[in-house]
């Protein structure tokens, strides 16, 4: 990978216009297509956070690169391509700095439904069973277990919303919202990519606890869209730490929410800028799991 210092706007190495600047991800109209660049901010509790943590971009949009690659034989996506040689002269100002943080994508019309899929009971789900013995209505088991692998996979979608958090909601409300057989087709798209990913992140020694997918739609077929299997989209735990009962630290930003849930920020104003050394152990472990997922 190329960068070696943050980069937290892509602005000045795009020479196209700027359509969408989301907390990580800005997206240039490319005419047919999108360019979608990944830079290096982080966020947590909605704000994007100070400084950006060098290689994040990168090791998203590897990894992205990566399992929509791997996956593209059975779950079409929207990767035209992600090669700077193939870009239009002039259309980036400093190559080195971008050939590994952008793609070429197609124009999907995005489906407003965040599509999770749960393989443990952890996170928001569990705090969900704690107070209701189910997961988005999905009857449990009484007394399972913090972390507690599920005996198959569960399907809990949310309903995305720009402004705020995404609303978890019922199968049946999924339904509702975009009919009964585009629901069937992506929760069962996003079942098949979960345990796709799961088993190879299991031959690594890595489990994949849970993830979230965004879907499209081009020339009326469904497609993947977004960012797939990063830390970013998903819960990955080192094989060697998992126990049931605890909080089990995850490979992703860990470092930045435990820092910032012992420094006493009220999470109602902007927090300050992030320790050098939080930063450089957040860096560390978005290199790792690109490491030991792909080898690079």
């Amino acid at each position: 990978m190329s960068a070696t210092t943050a980069i937290s706007s892509a602005a000045e190495y795009v020479n196209a216009p700027l359509l969408y600047k989301g907390k990580v991800r800005e997206i240039y109209e490319l005419g047919d297509h999108y360019l979608i660049a990944v830079t290096d901010r982080i966020s947590a509790f909605d704000y994007v956070l100070r400084p950006a943590v060098p290689d994040k971009g990168n090791v998203l949009n590897q990894l992205s690169k990566f399992w929509f690659e791997r996956t593209a034989d059975f779950m079409p996506n929207h990767v035209v391509h992600a090669d700077v040689e193939k870009l239009p002269q002039g259309l980036i100002r400093d190559a080195d700095v971008m050939k590994d943080r952008f793609m070429v994508t197609k124009k999907a019309k995005r489906i407003d439904i965040e599509c999770v899929v749960r393989g443990y009971i952890t996170g928001g789900g569990w705090r969900q069973y704690q107070k209701t013995g189910e997961i988005n209505g999905i009857k449990l088991p009484e007394g399972m277990r913090k972390n507690e692998k599920f005996p198959q996979p569960i399907f809990t979608p949310a309903a995305k919303n720009d402004v705020g958090h995404d609303e978890d909601i019922p199968f049946e409300r999924m339904e509702e919202l975009v009919g009964k057989d585009i629901a069937a087709e992506l929760r069962d798209k996003s079942l098949k990519l979960y345990e796709y990913a799961h088993a190879y992140c299991a031959e690594r020694g890595i489990i994949l606890a849970d993830t979230k997918f965004e879907f499209g739609i081009v020339d009326g077929k469904v497609i993947l869209i977004d960012e797939v299997f990063t830390p970013d989209s998903s819960r990955f735990w080192a094989k060697e730490k998992y126990e049931l009962d605890i909080e089990i630290d995850s490979m992703d930003k860990e470092p930045v929410r435990t820092y910032l849930a012992g420094s006493g920020w009220d999470k109602n104003s902007e927090p300050d800028p992030l320790p050098d050394s939080v930063v450089e152990e957040t860096s560390r472990r978005y290199r790792d799991i690109l490491n030991r997922l792909t080898g690079r």
